[in-house]
């Protein structure tokens, strides 16, 4: 229940995010997303019990698939961020038609 809370929140806050105006808010928008999709992964790979303790899984062997997902959806969200902020810096340059006033 408190995964599904989670996922919730963040991709409520990221969908609200990417839908305001300024890339910054886009980017961190993004990101949001990015948090919630490897909770969401994280969530659906299912728990071994918690602690390696005896009786509870602990000589079981975890599923590596949920786990090869999550590293790639990180490494992904990384890539996007990445570019995403090379687009701010690179529109940062220019100046901006409502900073010069009425002409």
């Amino acid at each position: 229940m408190t995964a599904a809370v989670a996922v919730g929140l963040l991709v409520a806050g990221g969908a609200y995010l990417v839908l305001q105006r300024g890339l910054l808010r886009v980017v961190l928008g993004f990101v949001l997303l990015g948090h919630a999709m490897v909770v969401l992964v994280l969530a659906a790979g299912g728990d071994r019990g918690g602690f390696a303790l005896p009786g509870n899984g602990a000589g079981e062997t975890a599923d590596p698939l949920p786990q090869a997902f999550v590293l790639t959806a990180v490494v992904i969200a990384f890539a996007v961020t990445v570019y995403l902020l090379g687009l701010l810096r690179a529109g940062s340059d220019e100046p901006d038609d409502d900073a010069r006033g009425p002409s």
